[in-house]
């Protein structure tokens, strides 16, 4: 968390109050929580209306996709096709399989080309098999495994050439890219706190105006009816704070950033020449502060445990997936086989990152993986 962050949550932790409430501390809980939305849809540019809070982005995608795809159905049922792509996070992934278990959804995976990236004729060409029966699209703004930048703006005209409801998950765009939820076009958007150096387990679903899911939660009725629960004002506050100081520092941030990332990239293919950087080169099509490979003849979590017993923190996927012995469904979905799928790593940098971490990166890899691949040989 960004300490700017820390300390405006912990100073509204001492604070009393549920924003629900109309005592006199109710009411100074709900002018922090209306504060931040204000806050947190000006950077975002979107109405204050717009902005819905949430428990993260997991959350918020599931608003988003059970949530328009119910509305959706129910003023015209013949809408049971959701669009995504193959590589979105499993928060999107899970909730399309869920509801073509349960609602009778039919999920339309759109193939991606090698750098993990969607082409808006590429969605024209999915809609166009059946328009009138497709309920909404979704696609990422942003990869969280390889970086990829996807056309967000273009395929949100596309979607709505055909009258589709468009969603997008900014969860990983958000902190180093400018993402303008009204002049992107999209009509629903989640984006999360601890991507932008806020806490974990707060987050919103920005939601164009006239745009209104089904609820996923009920109870209180907060949050326009859309999503009940009671508001926590601490970490709402800290994840405005997180955001306004992530969009003051974003255009320095991400020049920083794309500079340890570029070194990060030398460095690895200086040490490692057959590593394979997945994903779009370096460049406006990718993360600034990402950088993925595949090391032939290497388990990936042989690698990050090597790694992490040097005190470097990386991943084989999502922080979700963590553990589970399985491919990456992204790098399967760009065309890469099972075994360079299962021997790769995420280095993800951010606001602490800094050369002497790159360096200390470029200084174990060699060990780790001429260990790992004496590992995977035995």
């Amino acid at each position: 968390m960004l300490p700017e962050a820390i300390e405006v949550m912990t100073e509204e932790l001492a604070q009393l109050g549920n924003p629900s409430s109309l005592h006199n501390a109710g009411r100074r809980a709900r002018r922090v929580v209306e504060e931040s939305r204000e806050q947190i849809a000006e950077v975002m540019n979107a109405r204050p209306s717009e902005v819905i809070f949430t428990s993260g982005g997991t959350e918020a995608d599931n608003l988003a996709v059970k949530g328009l795809y119910w509305a959706r159905r129910a003023a015209d049922p013949a809408r049971r096709r959701i669009l995504v792509t193959s590589v979105e996070h499993h928060a999107v992934l899970d909730s399309v399989r869920w509801l073509s278990r349960h609602e009778d959804a039919e999920p339309v995976l759109l193939d991606v080309d090698n750098e993990g990236m969607l082409r808006p004729e590429a969605l024209r060409a999915a809609i166009e098999q059946n328009p009138g029966q497709v309920a909404l699209a979704s696609v990422m703004w942003a990869n969280n495994e390889v970086g990829s930048v996807l056309p967000i703006p273009g395929l949100a005209e596309v979607a709505h050439d055909y009258g589709i409801v468009f969603h997008s998950d900014g969860v990983q765009a958000a902190a180093q890219l400018p993402v303008d939820f009204t002049g992107s076009g999209v009509d629903a958007l989640t984006i999360t706190g601890h991507k932008l150096g806020g806490p974990i387990g707060v987050g919103a679903l920005l939601l164009r105006r006239g745009i209104e899911p089904v609820p996923v939660l009920h109870g209180g009725g907060q949050e326009r009816d859309v999503r009940s629960g009671t508001l926590d004002a601490p970490a709402i506050r800290a994840f405005a704070t997180a955001v306004i100081i992530s969009a003051e520092r974003r255009e320095a941030e991400a020049k920083r950033l794309t500079v340890l990332r570029d070194d990060l990239i030398r460095q690895i293919l200086d040490v490692v020449p057959d590593a394979v950087l997945n994903g779009p080169p370096p460049g406006p099509d990718r993360l600034p502060g990402n950088a993925h490979f595949s090391f032939p003849g290497c388990e990936g979590d042989a690698l990050l445990m090597l790694l992490d017993a040097k005190g470097i923190a990386c991943s084989t996927g999502s922080a979700c997936t963590a553990g589970v012995a399985q491919p990456s469904h992204v790098l399967l979905a760009m065309g890469a086989d099972e075994d360079r799928a299962r021997g790769s790593l995420r280095f993800s940098l951010g606001h602490t990152s800094t050369q002497e971490d790159v360096d200390a990166v470029a200084a174990a890899i060699g060990e780790a993986v001429e260990r790992a691949r004496r590992a995977a040989s035995n």
